[in-house]
């Protein structure tokens, strides 16, 4: 990294700025969670390569589908801009790391993304369009043990998977739910005395 690479802190990052990415980013915004989206992953964890080629999609040969997935996204990035979401399309991330003390479960961040202009801090990592046997390579990298349940490891460490398939990707519904859910999950964290935020704005009528 560049010796003058600034650092910057936020809640959450996403990494993947296509559908699940602008979803989870959407459903951070309305429950008031901070959130940086990049476009997206070079490197899974200590120099590990990844394949960063878009999995097959489940819904490739259906045009209504696609029609679906298109109209979906139109509002998602409608949403971001109307409400300022942080959508970084040209910032890519080079490195994931965790940051020492994670395993105290402190409130001080757990991960430092690095991208070629900087360094984001955050305390949750949301990722997008990776394969599972990528995502279990990555947490072993980390020295973590990672039983049949790869989501609920990763949950653990404050790692959320939206949209990852092992051979193809979940339906624009699909990834709509697991958006939702994980955006429930990251908020009650932040926000553990709230039980919840009332759907509001364009994003509130994409409910499955």
């Amino acid at each position: 990294m560049p010796g003058n690479a600034r650092t910057e802190q936020t809640t959450a990052v996403i990494i993947g700025a296509g559908l699940s990415g602008l979803a989870v980013a959407a459903e951070l915004c309305r429950r008031g969670v901070d959130a940086i989206v990049v476009d997206g992953l070079d490197i899974l964890g200590a120099a590990q390569t990844a394949n960063t080629a878009p999995l097959q999609r489940c819904d490739a040969a259906d045009s209504a589908t696609l029609r679906e997935r298109n109209e979906i996204m139109r509002h998602l990035r409608n949403y971001a801009a109307s409400h300022d979401v942080d959508v970084r399309t040209t910032t890519r991330a080079v490195q994931l790391s965790m940051v020492d003390g994670v395993e105290e479960r402190t409130a001080a961040p757990q991960w430092e993304v690095h991208t070629p202009t900087g360094i984001l801090v955050a305390n949750h990592i949301v990722l997008t369009r990776c394969a599972q046997s990528q995502l279990r390579r990555m947490i072993n990298n980390f020295g973590i043990s990672v039983g049949r349940n790869l989501a609920a490891a990763m949950r653990a460490i404050g790692i959320y998977l939206v949209g990852v398939g092992e051979l193809i990707t979940p339906s624009p519904k699909e990834v709509l739910r697991q958006a939702k859910t994980v955006g429930h999950a990251i908020s009650a964290k932040v926000h553990p005395d709230t039980v919840t935020y009332p759907a509001t704005g364009s994003f509130a009528g994409l409910t499955c």
